[in-house]
This record gives C-alpha cells, sequence and structure tokens, in this order.
C-alpha cells in the first residue's frame, strides 16, 4: 500500500513539474507521435472513402494530395503514416491493377506534393463538387 502511495506523489510531482525529466518527454512525445499517426491513418482512409463516394473521373490525383496533405498537417506521425499508407497501396496497386509505372509514378508525387505541405487543389479537376 505505501508503495502504491508512493509511486502516486511520485508521479503527480513529475507531471506538475515544470521541467520533466529527459524519459518522461520521451514517453509524452512519443505519445503524440502515435496520436498524429492515428489521426494520419484517418485522414487517408477519409480521402480514400472521399474519393469513392465522389467516382469523379480524374479526381484520383487530388485525393491522393488531399489525404497526405491533411495527414502530414498533423505532425510526424501523421506525416510518417501518409507516407507507410501511399506506398504500401501504390506498391500493391502497381502489382494488381495493371495501371502502370506512369500512374504510380504520378500517384507518388501528388502524394508527396500533399506531404510537403503544398496546396492539393493543384490536382483539383474542374467539376469537382465543392463538398470534397
Amino acid at each position: 500500500m505505501r508503495l502504491w502511495v508512493c509511486i502516486a506523489l511520485l508521479s503527480v510531482v513529475l507531471c506538475v513539474s515544470a521541467e520533466r525529466p529527459r524519459i518522461v518527454r520521451g514517453i509524452v512525445q512519443a505519445g503524440k507521435f502515435v496520436r498524429d499517426a492515428v489521426g494520419g491513418a484517418r485522414d487517408m482512409y477519409r480521402a480514400y472513402r472521399d474519393m469513392r463516394e465522389a467516382n469523379y473521373k480524374g479526381a484520383d490525383k487530388y485525393f491522393h494530395a488531399r489525404g497526405n496533405y491533411d495527414a502530414a498537417r498533423r505532425g510526424p506521425g501523421g506525416a510518417w503514416a501518409a507516407k507507410v499508407i501511399s506506398d504500401a497501396r501504390e506498391g500493391w496497386q502497381s502489382r494488381v491493377s495493371g495501371r502502370g509505372a506512369e500512374d504510380t509514378r504520378q500517384d507518388q508525387e501528388a502524394n508527396r506534393w500533399g506531404r510537403s505541405g503544398r496546396d492539393p487543389n493543384r490536382y483539383r479537376p474542374k467539376g469537382l463538387p465543392s463538398k470534397y
């Protein structure tokens, strides 16, 4: 019982302290990275879902750029998730869909564009509903 009280008090002191020990800062940063990565994966899924819903010819690159842009805005974790998901999807798609290397190259260009924080509307096709 005394051990748990000591642990609880130590935890409170460490959390209230203005200057946290390096290990605590590392744990907090790791938690933020994971939270950003999960949010980035959600952003990528939302862009994919919107792309399927819109079913608009020529909008593929826009949704690639938008998903990566939204994910990367969350921070390093979101950018990491966007890169992993984009690379995995393009790797799978290039083997299965038969769309070819040029389509994969263009998709990856749009992915990088969005992840770098540039405006995804560069790839937005004319006539795409404003909902997207």
